[in-house]
């Protein structure tokens, strides 16, 4: 507590000139100049120094395998109306809807075995093991013979889906400096954001022309591709690049995270037309070959250790804060995604294999919610840093773009559940809206939020992903399991009135993570490495 009491006693002369981890010094000189943060290394092995068309390779993988694992794990919920005709022995809506559940918790709950493993192993075998599972176990889905055959595949496949919600975040950190982060994000979560929304509007089409299992052989496809996509082209990004720099006789120079020189030096300042080249800076060793980085597998030991870290996360205010909206929004998609379907197939609307239509909304919400962020993102960064007087740029620069999303979410709710309660011929269009809202926030809130971790926390972001897709598949997990039975009782006004509410509580706690995020990273300095001045 003497640290949370000494951290709000600083005045706000003392706060600006603090520099606890999180604060980065851009050193934007004038329009043309910025400093590179993380400081590169001089090895063609760090992920910093790769060629600018394999970083975007790497991106567009991560973005892929997001897309694919969301088909995969989102196809059943508009064919649940026509898998309950199809499915033999007959179950009703609420069972199948268990699909959906029971794969929706283990995808965030199994990385608090992927992440140590990765952390330990390397991420490059963890990735490569996990996508050979899901493969395996989406075949068994297609190949599943009665409900509990396939209520255990799903588990298993949910559970070997689970990187992608830390390990592609963690890459794309890896391979993108500071300032260029924001927009690549934006690029991961939009991916993340469209796919559930992407099998919503094709599910229904394939279960009713193809029957319910084709779900299955298509995601097939998509995850062997991606695991094709993994094998080639992602080499391992996790590199120590403070020994590299040891090494090279410069650690004494650059603090590989937060750039703050300790002598005169210039290794990381470039400008804007050497940031948009392919090799960040010269390199002095003997080029890493493409088949040097196809090796798989590193040990770095201390399996216990790694195993309690994500725990230790829940300590800094930034962690439970993205948290809770990331899994707020995710059972928002979840559960609209589940009941608006199953309301399109009864009276007055009675769209039959048409269902899956109503996600086009969402895939809209996610193209013009991430446009503007994309927009947005770094440049409220660097703009931040320009008009510091020391340049430094803060991480809670990124949350006033924060706070338009969860608007948005809490009132998409609220539209879908009243327009869901009064049903009428075009009473439809209320339910695209709303999930339209809700898929603009996803697309915008992960992105920020996840920015942020990486940035105030980042050499234990990978722990923080950690407990952030835990909390969320929790959250998702309880909003499905129960919402179908709840509307049946209590009509959907209700249930997504109070979802809404719960929505913009999570969204209300940003308020004070955004006022005071600064003194709480100074409160928690502790639990992270020292930062160099």
């Amino acid at each position: 507590m003497a640290a949370w009491r000494h951290a709000f006693s600083i005045t706000k002369e003392e706060l600006r000139d603090r520099k606890p981890p999180g604060t980065i010094r851009l050193f934007v000189y004038d329009d043309d100049i910025i400093r590179l943060v993380p400081s590169p290394s001089t090895s063609s092995a760090d992920p910093l120094n790769w060629p600018r068309s394999r970083r975007y390779a790497i991106l567009f993988t991560m973005c892929f395998y997001a897309l694919a694992v969301d088909f995969a794990a989102g196809a059943v919920a508009p064919a649940l109306s026509i898998m309950e005709y199809q499915f033999m022995p007959h179950q009703d809506i609420s069972t199948l809807s268990q699909l959906v559940a029971v794969s929706t918790l283990l995808l965030g709950t199994s990385n608090i075995f992927w992440v140590p493993l990765g952390n330990i192993f390397g991420r490059r075998p963890i990735l490569i093991i996990s996508l050979i599972l899901l493969l395996l176990t989406t075949v068994w889905c297609g190949l599943a013979e009665g409900f509990p055959s396939l209520l255990a595949a799903r588990a298993l496949q949910g559970a070997s889906s689970g990187p992608v919600y830390t390990f592609a975040p963690e890459i794309t950190g890896d391979v993108f400096f500071h300032h260029e982060r924001g927009r690549a994000m934006i690029a991961y979560t939009m991916c993340l954001a469209a796919g559930p929304y992407i099998a919503g509007v094709s599910g229904g089409y394939i279960a009713a022309r193809l029957g319910y299992r084709w779900l299955f052989w298509i995601s097939a496809v998509l995850v062997g591709f991606t695991l094709i996509l993994e094998v080639l082209i992602v080499p391992e990004t996790l590199f120590d690049r403070e020994a590299e720099l040891l090494r090279e006789g410069r650690g004494d120079m650059v603090d590989v995270q937060h750039g703050f020189p300790t002598t005169s030096t210039k290794e990381a300042i470039h400008t804007k037309e050497d940031i948009a080249g392919s090799e960040r800076v010269p390199t002095q060793q003997r080029p890493w070959t493409y088949i040097q980085s196809l090796k798989c597998g590193i040990y770095k030991g201390d399996i216990i250790r790694h195993f309690l870290a994500p725990w230790k996360s829940l300590v800094f205010p930034g962690t439970w804060v993205v948290m809770l909206l990331y899994g707020g929004l995710v059972a928002a998609i979840v559960s609209t995604s589940t009941i608006g379907p199953i309301f399109l197939s009864q009276p007055p609307y009675l769209w039959g294999p048409n269902v899956g239509l109503i996600n086009l909304g969402g895939v809209l919400g996610v193209v013009v919610g991430g446009a503007i962020t994309f927009v947005a993102a770094d440049w409220l960064v660097t703009k931040r840093a320009k008009d510091d007087d020391n340049g430094l740029s803060e991480p809670e620069s990124r949350l006033p773009a924060l706070f338009p999303g969860v608007f948005l979410a809490t009132t998409g709710l609220w539209t879908f559940g009243f327009c869901a309660a009064n049903p009428s011929e075009n009473a439809w269009a209320g339910l695209a809206v709303g999930i339209g809202m809700i898929s603009a926030a996803t697309a915008t809130v992960p992105s920020i939020g996840f920015n942020y971790i990486i940035d105030s926390y980042h050499p234990l972001h990978g722990n923080c992903f950690v407990m952030t897709t835990i909390v969320r598949s929790i959250i998702a997990f309880a909003w499905t399991y129960f919402i179908s039975d709840w509307v049946i009782v209590d009509g959907p006004a209700l249930p997504f009135g109070i979802f809404g509410m719960i929505m913009g509580i999570f969204g209300l706690l940003a308020v004070p993570l955004w006022a005071f995020g600064k003194r709480m990273r100074i409160a928690t300095a502790s639990f992270l490495p020292p930062v160099k001045d």
